[in-house]
């Protein structure tokens, strides 16, 4: 499913060397709950970024779905990117002049899917996160657990088989952010791929799997047998 084999990110600061990620050596296996964890500056949201594709390793290898991903062009990361992957970020990323269905409707217009289409799994996926009640209700007439109810919704509407979720409920009262986690969780045991990325011990150590990064190393998880 996801593997990363030797993977280093460096940026340049001034003069001066950062080695964000330093040989990183991970693989998730389809249908996994995985979460990442760190303090801030760890290294986890630079991960987070590869393996969504949003960024490119300075070397090592990554495979997603037994394709080498790392020399593809833009364009083929893109189309790999809406196809196999979903995300769910803390601030939720909607767009404030669309309702929650124009929204979650979003990435299928991008991808040319046909209206009728659109509407029917649109209608379908705000069901799944009970918001078929706030259907042409804009951002600021939802609550921050409603916002990331439609994120979510967004998020898989592409049927993606994994879920990246960059601290989900790092934004909600206790409440909200324990209804998102049973809703992210109840879709992994549809099969989909969960990874979280969370400083929350508490948080994390829901995850069957759990892995922490510091200083851009993996201190455990760092490989289990691939299945593909």
């Amino acid at each position: 499913m996801i593997r990363l084999e030797h993977i280093h990110r460096t940026f340049q600061v001034g003069e001066h060397t950062v080695h964000a990620l330093n040989d990183i050596n991970l693989t998730i296996n389809k249908g996994e709950y995985v979460s990442i964890m760190g303090p801030s500056g760890s290294g986890k949201s630079t991960l987070l970024n590869i393996i969504a594709l949003l960024d490119r390793p300075t070397s090592g290898r990554y495979v997603l779905n037994g394709q080498d991903v790392i020399q593809r062009s833009d364009d083929d990361l893109a189309k790999i990117r809406r196809v196999n992957i979903g995300f769910v970020f803390q601030f939720f990323h909607v767009i404030p002049r669309l309702t929650a269905a124009e929204n979650v409707e979003m990435p299928m217009i991008l991808a040319g899917i046909y209206s009728k289409e659109r509407q029917q799994r649109v209608e379908k996926a705000l069901a799944a996160v009970n918001l078929s009640d706030r259907t042409h209700h804009k951002p600021n007439q939802l609550s921050g657990g409603q916002l990331q109810r439609v994120a979510i919704a967004r998020a898989m509407i592409m049927q993606p088989e994994v879920l990246l979720a960059d601290e989900p409920t790092g934004n909600l009262d206790s409440k909200s952010g324990l209804e998102i986690m049973e809703l992210l969780e109840n879709l992994n045991k549809q099969g989909v791929t969960l990874v979280m990325i969370t400083h929350d011990q508490v948080l994390g150590k829901r995850a069957p799997r759990q892995i922490r990064i510091v200083y851009g190393r993996i201190e455990n998880g760092e490989l289990v047998p691939s299945v593909q």
